[in-house]
């Protein structure tokens, strides 16, 4: 399966789950450990591990081989690893404080000017 095409699958599987402020990164030429990122806001740290965990059946029913899954019960924060794509799941007030948006939007220029 392209990644592209599983980018979508996990857009989708977190939308019609009520994930909120779902984001697509597209990290090719910036890390090597994946393609895309795809953040998305829980309403709890509840809702955010069961939308990991819906995520995590649909590709094994799609024939993806076992995701990983970080983070632990109670976090703010899990990140469900399916290769290609990552998903990051997390409340709110993790989403803010970590803004990993601004963190993989910034250009090596930029990165340059700050140092």
């Amino acid at each position: 399966m392209q990644a592209e095409e599983l980018v979508k699958i996990v857009e989708k599987v977190v939308d019609e789950r009520k994930g909120a402020n779902i984001t697509v990164l597209d990290v090719r030429g910036k890390t090597t450990i994946t393609d895309y990122m795809v953040l998305v806001t829980g309403t709890s740290e509840r809702h955010a591990k069961s939308l990991c965990e819906y995520v995590s059946e649909k590709v094994k029913e799609l024939g993806i081989r076992h995701p990983g899954l970080e983070g632990q019960e109670g976090s703010d924060w899990l990140l469900l690893d399916l290769g290609d794509v990552i998903l990051h799941v997390m409340t709110a007030q993790a989403r803010e404080f970590y803004q990993l948006e601004k963190l993989w939007s910034m250009d090596r220029a930029e990165e340059a000017v700050q140092q």
